[in-house]
């Protein structure tokens, strides 16, 4: 994922979560706002420290750019998405976590093919 898809200023975060649609699943809830504006789709991943230890969390978050870049077909320019990981992803596979992210993508986009 590059530089430019990333969101980190806290205002941003709370800009999607406040006016977008979500979905929860029982080890991540997936905040999605369609911004016309920008000419870019991006992403913002937000663990807490209940989920383990750095070396932990930092996996985490890099399987689940792995999974974002896999998909990244799926995406329009514009598109906003905030993931809040939960304590339960540990319990999860990779596959697991590659096949909840795909589902609650196109169920968040209203696609039919789920």
């Amino acid at each position: 994922m590059r530089k430019i898809n990333t969101i980190k200023k806290n205002d941003e975060f709370l800009k999607v979560i406040k006016n977008g649609k979500y979905i929860k699943e029982n080890c991540f809830t997936i905040y999605y706002i369609d911004n016309k504006d920008d000419n870019y789709y991006r992403f913002g991943i937000s663990i807490g420290k209940k989920v383990g230890k750095a070396f932990l969390r930092n996996k985490i978050k890099r399987r689940l750019r792995e999974i974002i870049n896999k998909y990244k077909s799926l995406y329009k320019n514009g598109e906003e998405y905030i993931i809040i990981i939960k304590k339960e992803i540990n319990e999860l596979s990779f596959l697991e976590i590659d096949g909840l992210f795909l589902n609650d993508i196109n169920k968040l986009k209203g696609n039919k093919n789920v």
